[in-house]
């Protein structure tokens, strides 16, 4: 099986902590240039001091914030320009504040447009030109087990998520005969930051303890537990390999078994 990603470069969007610094971590291990992306420049140089090197791989950073696509435009267009050649795109970004949908502020709903779905298309215009003349490309989204099952209370993820995977099928269809895939990768519950947020104010909303969040939401997955960011990362690693150049087009969940839909 072909796993290797050497002399490939991935941008790691959100590659500063959880989902993102997972996906960064074990695709550097399989042999990719990394360069991770985020607001916070602080701990984008702590990431890429602690990816592996072993390939002599050549790992760097970019500063730049999803929810402004002009600012994402600038930064990839400077980057493309010193000649470099992205193969691996990783689309991920934090996810937007949750409320039922009938009290979410519109305002809310086109922030998190421009972060999910606008700033994933300009990076996808500006970097698929290389992947084609390559003759390589891997696109993966992460985005949420919302897309096949919407979750109570996250009425903006929800909506935006769905978003995403549809433009990302319409993509896949489109570019996949230059050697590009393009998929979705659909986390679970899963031990990160995020999660930990999620619980903790469900947990003050309901007056109990964030341990019994976390405890009830575990017997609701056939793993009999939570995720953890390296298994994710694994999963969206393999996507990106020569050995999953056939797989396209998909909403693939890691979660554990807990979704209900096929």
């Amino acid at each position: 099986m072909n796993l290797d990603l050497t002399n490939k470069t991935a941008l790691v969007c959100g590659a500063s902590q959880g989902l993102g610094l997972a996906c960064a971590t074990e695709l550097a291990l399989m042999g990719a240039n990394v360069i991770a992306a985020s607001r916070n420049e602080n701990k984008l140089r702590s990431v890429i001091q602690n990816l592996n090197t072993s390939k002599h791989q050549q790992h760097g950073f970019l500063v730049m914030d999803l929810s402004n696509p002009d600012e994402v435009r600038q930064t990839i267009n400077a980057f493309l320009l010193k000649g470099n050649t992205i193969h691996i795109l990783i689309n991920n970004a934090g996810g937007p504040p949750s409320a039922p949908m009938i009290d979410t502020d519109a305002a809310e709903i086109e922030k998190a447009f421009r972060t999910h779905v606008i700033s994933s298309h300009i990076l996808a215009q500006l970097i698929v030109p290389g992947m084609k003349a390559a003759g390589f490309g891997r696109i993966v989204n992460i985005t949420s087990a919302s897309v096949k099952q919407p979750i109570t209370g996250l009425g903006i993820s929800n909506t935006v998520r769905a978003a995403v995977a549809n433009w990302a099928k319409t993509l896949a269809n489109e570019i996949s005969s230059y050697g590009i895939t393009v998929n979705n990768v659909l986390p679970g519950y899963t031990n990160t930051d995020r999660l930990d947020y999620l619980f903790t104010k469900q947990a003050t909303e309901q007056g109990i303890n964030k341990e019994d969040v976390f405890k009830k939401m575990a017997a609701t997955i056939p793993a009999g537990r939570l995720g953890e960011p390296a298994e994710f990362g694994a999963a969206v690693a393999f996507l990106c390999s020569p050995a999953a150049s056939y797989i396209n087009g998909i909403n693939l969940p890691v979660d554990g078994g807990r979704t209900g839909s096929l």
